[in-house]
């Protein structure tokens, strides 16, 4: 065993490896899962690129249109383009999902780690507050901080991420208190590590192999719940071409017009099965 006078070298975290072994076995509904994910951000990044359409102004005389050659996804009924609007409304989609995964993460391990790393009263107190969140239904949540914080893209994307702290703030928590007993650690504070160096350089990063990997899980969840909440009302408002509002805007319209809600709502399921499915590899890996 190594004396205190010797350097404590906490494993490092093998990023390079679990990319290998995600990568390999691959199978075909990963690789496809990927190549959606992978479409979806260059919509994203460059809708311009894939439609020359007008997602937000009709054409006088297209509206209701079936789909076509030249449409291929039909039109609304204002007479806009519909694959136009769900190339544009990827972008709309996806900042939401990471922005709700961006606030769960960071506040939810940082509530994590100063649980699991201090113990005692302050980890009881902590974890009951975080077992309550987790008592109350996410959606119910979620629409109850859209009335403190009011309606829109963002507000419903920070809702959404708020609703999921609780979640990584346990699992943050469980991954802390596992690598604060191993051997290591222990050395660090036995040759003269202070608290903060240690939970710093030694405990966070060896814990965070499970929190990311959660973080990918939890991005087709809150592609789901975004659109739940464009769906009824508290998203992004009209015209803005957002998958859940689409949905909601092409009901009226269900009986003569089938695909104003049928393409967006398959393209909702497609994408939140695709980062479901990459997030479990990255979990099993």
């Amino acid at each position: 065993m190594s004396s205190f006078s010797e350097p404590v070298i906490a494993p490092r975290i093998g990023t390079g490896r679990g990319l290998r072994r995600l990568l390999h076995p691959v199978t075909p509904g990963l690789w496809l899962s990927v190549a959606i994910l992978i479409v979806v951000i260059l919509w994203a990044v460059a809708p311009g690129l894939w439609t020359g359409y007008n997602p937000v102004e009709g054409q006088s005389g297209n509206q209701l249109q079936s789909p076509s050659a030249a449409h291929w996804l039909g039109t609304d009924e204002l007479g806009r383009d519909q694959l136009a609007r769900l190339i544009h409304g990827a972008r709309y989609s996806l900042s939401g999902a990471l922005t709700a995964v961006g606030v769960g993460l960071l506040v939810g391990t940082l509530i994590g780690l100063v649980a699991g790393a201090t113990g005692g009263r302050t980890d009881t107190v902590i974890m009951r507050l975080v077992d309550v969140l987790l008592a109350i239904p996410s959606l119910l949540l979620a629409l109850s901080f859209i009335i403190i914080l009011g309606f829109g893209h963002i507000q419903a994307a920070i809702a959404v991420g708020i609703t999921s702290i609780a979640a990584f703030a346990r699992l943050a928590r469980s991954e802390v208190v596992s690598v604060r007993r191993r051997e290591y650690v222990e050395a660090a504070f036995g040759s003269g590590g202070t608290f903060l160096g240690v939970v710093w350089r030694h405990v966070l990063p060896n814990s965070l192999n499970s929190v990311l990997a959660y973080a990918a899980v939890q991005f087709g969840w809150a592609i789901l719940q975004i659109s739940t909440l464009g769906f009824l009302g508290y998203g992004a408002p009209p015209p803005t071409p957002e998958w859940g509002l689409m949905i909601a805007e092409g009901r009226n319209y269900m009986t003569t017009s089938w695909w104003l809600t049928i393409f967006p709502g398959l393209f909702v399921i497609v994408v939140v099965l695709a980062a479901n499915r990459v997030g479990r590899a990255l979990r099993r890996n």
